[in-house]
Parts: structure tokens; sequence; C-alpha cells
């Protein structure tokens, strides 16, 4: 006798809607990221985030067996590279210089959302090493047959890393700044962290928003509504045109209004209340939570209030945080004002494989190279913390 293999089958979907949410969800509940689950990536395709003329087509990858639902990947067909702030302009104008045609791509990720933890989705007793193998070859011949130039999965799973690089893919280095629970119990165990100077400044810019006449308050479950939903796109909206990100504000109102009610579990909002008119907030930040993990979005405010943006983004979710449990906070893009606030430098991953013998021939004569810089730029930002001699970087680095 032998042992029959599993018959799997593979199917292509332009809509998530097509498969059935509990048989979705059964593969990325168990995840840390909540930005694989299906009503967030739902919601991207029935807001109008993503298709149409957004530049991002779904093209979800589905393997089934018989009519269970066994692995999957969320994917996108982009004709740019907006919204992923993974920024491979540089490659897009190699390409153009060596007359190679960089787009359209294939990307996997959680569109706009620059959140490590993407991997393909594989039911617990699965055998994840064949399915991969098998997700990993329909891509190819789909990528080829399309003459789509490369696929590319960005903010991976660092687990799942090592997995895609025996695979043929190849690592491309990038940071991100992530706050780290170093058993804090309380926000002056926070503060303490920090030299004697950078912990007045802390207290002065915290105190700075009080005596605006500013309260701030989380908002969560039940506190939570269509309205405050709403308010929280005008606040998106008008921090992009604000600072001239017009072509930053991907997602649209009904993106914010339709989170309301289904995935309230999952959202954090941190309004900012005037002391004297507190039925409305001028203010408000978007963070989402799942298990010990916090994630910062986006933010805005009515009026320009000194260091209230700090307080907003990053010290009143971490006072909630340390309070909630939460062991890791993502505070979003960029990082010039977070390293000062406590959030060291940490690498993060995006994957590559790209079809055009010549251009992928040069990434991987020189990414091994740029891979060096990147942790070379990481190790000098993280040597400029204003922590206390023995920082929670210094423990971090001890525990690796």
């Amino acid at each position: 006798m032998f042992n029959q293999q599993p018959h799997y089958a593979i199917q292509w979907i332009h809509h998530i809607e097509e498969v059935p949410q509990t048989e979705w969800d059964a593969l990325a509940m168990p995840l840390k990221t909540p930005f694989l689950e299906w009503t967030w990536l739902h919601n991207m395709e029935t807001s109008g985030s993503v298709g149409g003329k957004s530049g991002w087509q779904p093209i979800h990858l589905t393997v089934w067996r018989d009519s269970s639902l066994v692995a999957a990947a969320p994917l996108y067909i982009k004709s740019h590279s907006y919204g992923e702030f993974v920024f491979d302009h540089q490659w897009a104008e190699l390409a153009a210089r060596l007359g190679i045609a960089y787009y359209p791509k294939m990307l996997g990720m959680s569109p706009f959302t620059p959140a490590e933890g993407y991997r393909f989705l594989i039911a617990p007793g699965e055998d994840e090493d064949e399915l991969t193998e098998l997700m990993v070859n329909a891509i190819d011949h789909f990528c080829v047959r399309h003459k789509i130039s490369g696929c590319n999965f960005l903010y991976v799973d660092p687990e799942w890393r090592s997995t895609m690089e025996r695979h043929g893919f190849f690592t491309w280095l990038h940071h991100s700044y992530i706050w780290q629970n170093q058993n804090f119990q309380t926000f002056e165990d926070y503060l303490g962290a920090f030299n004697a100077n950078q912990r007045r400044n802390i207290k002065r810019e915290r105190k700075a928003v009080t005596q605006a006449g500013l309260r701030l308050q989380p908002l969560t479950g039940e506190q939570l509504s269509r309205s405050l939903l709403s308010q929280m796109y005008h606040f998106y909206a008008d921090t992009c045109d604000k600072f001239g990100w017009w072509g930053s504000k991907y997602l649209t109102r009904r993106f914010f209004e339709q989170l309301y009610p289904n995935y309230c579990d999952r959202v954090v909002l941190f309004g900012v209340y005037s002391t004297e008119a507190n039925e409305h907030p001028i203010g408000m930040s978007f963070c989402l939570t799942k298990g010990d993990r916090l994630y910062g979005r986006y933010w805005g405010a009515t009026q320009e209030f000194d260091n209230l943006h700090f307080d907003t983004c990053y010290y009143t979710p971490i006072e909630w945080g340390i309070a909630n449990g939460i062991q890791q906070f993502d505070p979003g893009a960029g990082g010039r004002h977070k390293k000062r606030r406590g959030f060291p430098a940490t690498p993060n991953y995006s994957l590559h494989r790209l079809y055009q013998p010549r251009l992928s021939q040069i990434l991987h004569t020189y990414i091994d190279e740029i891979n060096e810089m990147e942790q070379q730029e990481m190790e000098a930002i993280n040597q400029d913390l204003p922590f206390k001699q023995t920082s929670p970087l210094e423990r971090i680095e001890s525990d690796r």
C-alpha cells in the first residue's frame, strides 16, 4: 500500500468575498497580525480603497482540498509603487534604463499597512512545505504567463522569511521603529528607562498638552460609533492635505465607517477633547490591537497644539498599552520623532523574486551590500537613543 497524496486545487480570486469569512479567518485568526483577517481585507475592497483605479488589483491565491480552504495568500497586481512604504522606485528607474517593464508587479502585503506579519495562510495540520512549494509554483506560472515583472512580499513574518529564502526569494532589509514593553508596570516605569534630560522633556511635552486645556481619552468597544470613525476619516484626510500628502490619502471615508461594528474589537481610538467643550473630539489617533500588540496608523487634529502629536500618537497609547498588557507597539511609518521616545530601529524584511533575468542578476549582485548599509544605518540610529546606560535596547540585544 502507499499513502495517497492530497489533491489540491488552485483558485485565483478577484474578491475576498468569494471565500466564506469563516474559512478565511480559520487561517488568519491564529496569526499575530490583525491585517490579514477577512474583515480588514474585505473592507479594503468594498470601500473602494483598493480595486478600481487605485492601482491595487486584488488577485488572491487560494488552495482547496475538496471544498475546504487549506491555504491562501492575499495578493495584488500593482501598476505603481505607492502605498507600500518599501521604496523600490530606484528599481523601477533601473528597469526603465534597461528597457525592461517594471510594472505591473505582484505584491503580497496588507494594503497601505507597513506592519510586520505577512505570510501565506496555511491551515494547522497541513504540510506547510508542500503547500508553500505549490503556491510558489502557482505564483511563478501566473507571473510568467501574464508578464508580471516580479513577486514581492513586504513586511513579512520573520519566521516565514527563511522558508521563502529556501524557495529562491531574496531578502531586502529595512527598519521600523518599534516600542517593546520591558516589563513596565506603569508609565513611570517607561519614563525611568530614559536619561534624566529626556524624562524631563517627555514630562514637559505632556504637561503642555494639559496646560492647553486638552485631555486625551482612549475609546474602545461600546465607546466607539460609526460617527466617531467617520470623524477619524476627517482627521486622516485633513492631515494628508495639510502636509501635502495628497498622494497618500489612500483610504475612503467608507473604509473607516465600515469598521463599525464588525471590527470594533480591534480598534482603539485616542480622542483629544477640550476641557471646556468636550462633546466632540478636536483630534484623534487611530490604532488597532490584537493579542499583546498595538499598531498606530493615522492621526489628525482640527487645530495645532504644541506636542499634541507626541501625546496622541506615542505617550497615551504607550500608557494605555502598559495598562492593557501590550508588549509591542508599532506606531506606524516614519521615524524622525520616534527614536527619541523609546522606539529603537528594528529590522523588518521584504522578499523578492524578479522574472527578468538581467534585472534579477543585478539585484542579486548588490543586495548584500544594500543590506549591509541598512544594518549600519540601524546601528547608528540606535547608538543615539536617549536611554540610561542600561537601556531597553541593550536588554533587547542581550536577549537575542
